[in-house]
């Protein structure tokens, strides 16, 4: 069984590229990942399987934007007391919408990110979730600008950091909110599901959620170019993938330069998020970015380079310490329509 990245021969990680990047909404997919990497529909299944096997590939499926579906979504900081950090963490974590959730090295020790549905306040659920973790501090961090979001790690060591695929370089800001139809929430739901590994995996889709296979790919097509969707694509579990080390850079930006220092920021490939978020008198950082990199050194030399190509001194490597939670935002799982 594949356990590290060391064991991972070139085909399998040209592979995890293509899955991350470049993964086909079509009749076949795995047929066309095939013909793109110059083996047979079979090998590419089964190779697909060895890497979610190995834990490597955690799924493959839809990446929804939250605000366009009608949910609200913010990063919350919380100060709570050393001792009762992994207690109150764990109060945290019973909340369905807390989808990642981290110990990092800062006074602010836990960091997660809280998704609520339409008619639910967001900023209700945060402070109450601060009261029951017996937080000293709560700061809600939502996204003012969008630079990047889009987690892909080059398994095919590279060594240009400055280098971004271009569909991870994302619009600034995001669709509004659509009223989506039964069909189409019909449609989210089955395309949030993990892809079987089988010659046609959006058939399989469709029929458990009573729609074909046309329909599903359809929509999710449209989803795509409405911005509902920001693509469809395999994700990897970092660690297992050989990046050890995230870090998530906070910088002090003037105001009159985060257009400018964010579009660079996001320019590079081991920055998977790029965002402008709000300060506090106590949180003067204004951009933050996700660095990943096989080491805390690695990414301490990635935090560098971005603060040379910027112009940005003032900044703060923020490195997780415990990760409490990871899981994928589910949508519409109120909705009984099956």
């Amino acid at each position: 069984m594949i356990k590290v990245q060391a064991d991972l021969d070139s085909t399998d990680k040209v592979l995890l590229n293509t899955l991350q990047t470049e993964f086909p909404l079509s009749l076949k997919p795995f047929h066309w990942l095939a013909r793109r990497l110059g083996v047979t529909e079979e090998e590419i299944i089964g190779r697909t399987r060895r890497l979610k096997e190995a834990d490597i590939l955690r799924q493959i499926s839809a990446i929804f934007d939250s605000r366009a579906l009608g949910y609200s979504s913010v990063l919350v900081a919380m100060k709570i007391d050393p001792s009762r950090l992994d207690s109150g963490a764990e109060t945290v974590n019973r909340h369905s919408g807390v989808s990642h959730n981290y110990a990092r090295d800062h006074e602010f020790n836990l960091w997660f990110t809280l998704t609520t549905p339409p008619g639910v306040s967001i900023e209700d659920e945060a402070q109450r979730l601060g009261s029951e973790a017996g937080a000293k501090a709560v700061r809600l961090l939502p996204t003012v600008r969008l630079f990047k979001i889009g987690v892909a790690f080059d398994m095919t060591d590279s060594d240009d950091a400055r280098v971004a695929p271009s569909n991870q370089v994302a619009a600034t800001r995001s669709p509004s909110a659509e009223k989506l139809t039964r069909d189409e929430i019909k449609a989210v739901r089955a395309l949030q599901e993990d892809l079987p590994l089988e010659t046609r995996p959006f058939k399989r889709l469709a029929e458990r959620f009573e729609m074909t296979e046309d329909q599903i790919l359809d929509m999710a097509r449209s989803f795509i170019g409405r911005g509902i969707m920001r693509r469809y694509a395999g994700t990897l579990r970092h660690r297992a993938a050989g990046f050890r080390a995230n870090a998530m850079g906070v910088w002090v930006v003037p105001e009159d330069r985060v257009e400018e220092v964010g579009q660079v920021m996001a320019g590079f490939a081991a920055v998977s998020h790029c965002y402008q978020r709000p300060t506090y008198p106590d949180w003067p950082y204004s951009l933050f970015t996700m660095i990943h990199g096989r080491s805390r050194a690695e990414c301490e030399a990635v935090a560098r380079e971005i603060s040379d190509a910027a112009g940005i001194a003032e900044y703060r490597l923020l490195f997780s310490a415990k990760e409490y939670k990871k899981i994928r935002v589910r949508y519409f799982d109120e909705v009984g329509v099956e």
